[in-house]
């Protein structure tokens, strides 16, 4: 049965909008439950993180608490790839160390046990269950684009914690996007840093990295660049145009999240997946895709 515990994250009402709205979409077409953490907190990816390690533990851990509480059995599905990142580090530090686990009971004054496992939205999806789920609601292809999948830092590292054997070259969210029917190129930069926050702290330092992911994804073929975090889709999809105009170069490549793109193959509009939300314009390049393909409803 796809049904989780679902931890949204901070963003998915604002800058992260079109991936909530598209997961939406998708999970009412596919049965996917997602039972949403009541009175969950920030995980601590903000500038909490940065108060030390107590308090980096700490903010995911209550959430951990509250979901083992209020939804026992339930395993955690995260779609935000930093909030992945922090839940998980702290359900490994909690279930390899009992007097870590003593420490943060103490902080929180709640127990928790770190039992759930912690998923991102690709693990769930890439189920045996969820890829038949998605394959049987998929009535249209996206025939003849081809996409650049773009993992960023957080989903595959630190792999003592994520337990990924491959890390440079990870391939489950081109496993899940194949079945729109996209063609995944094979490039250099899926798991390369776009910047992070730094993009606005450090933009002289930072906005070379989301250019050079823009060149390889290009020389390679790529025609869009699919995420599968919010922070990254935000720095990709909002910096190319300036990029273009400070750096002298003419990308063209619109950015969707991986779930947008199934959404639509499952007969989703432009609307509804929020497309129009965008930065740099995403509509026309799936709209001569699908005219293209004949499957234009």
């Amino acid at each position: 049965m796809l049904r989780y515990a679902y931890y949204p994250g901070c963003s998915m009402d604002t800058t992260g909008v079109t991936y909530r709205i598209s997961i939406e979409y998708l999970a009412k077409k596919i049965g996917l439950e997602l039972m949403e953490i009541p009175d969950w907190n920030c995980c601590g990816a903000s500038s909490a993180h940065a108060k030390g390690k107590w308090q980096a533990l700490a903010l995911p851990a209550r959430n951990l608490a509250i979901a083992e509480k209020r939804l026992p059995g339930l395993d955690i599905c995260v779609p935000c790839a930093a909030c992945y990142a922090r839940l998980l580090a702290a359900t490994v530090a909690i279930r390899e160390s009992a007097e870590t686990r003593s420490r943060i009971e103490e902080i929180t004054g709640v127990t928790v046990k770190a039992n759930a496992n912690i998923l991102t939205l690709m693990d769930v999806l890439g189920t045996e269950e969820g890829m038949a789920a998605c394959a049987a609601a998929a009535t249209r292809k996206l025939t003849g684009l081809k996409v650049a999948c773009y993992y960023g830092c957080l989903t595959s590292r630190p792999q003592a914690i994520t337990g990924i054997e491959n890390i440079e070259s990870p391939e489950l969210m081109e496993k899940i996007v194949s079945l729109s029917g996209v063609e995944c190129v094979d490039w250099d930069f899926k798991t390369e840093c776009c910047g992070g926050s730094h993009q606005v702290d450090a933009p002289t330092a930072a906005r070379p990295l989301v250019e050079r992911i823009f060149r390889n994804a290009k020389s390679n073929g790529a025609q869009a660049i699919v995420t599968a975090c919010p922070m990254c889709h935000l720095n990709l999809d909002m910096r190319e145009e300036e990029i273009n105009r400070k750096m002298g170069t003419a990308y063209d490549i619109p950015v969707y999240q991986f779930t947008q793109l199934l959404a639509v193959a499952m007969g989703a509009s432009a609307k509804e997946v929020g497309l129009q939300k965008h930065f740099y314009p995403a509509f026309k390049r799936l709209d001569r895709t699908l005219r293209k393909a004949g499957t234009l409803q």
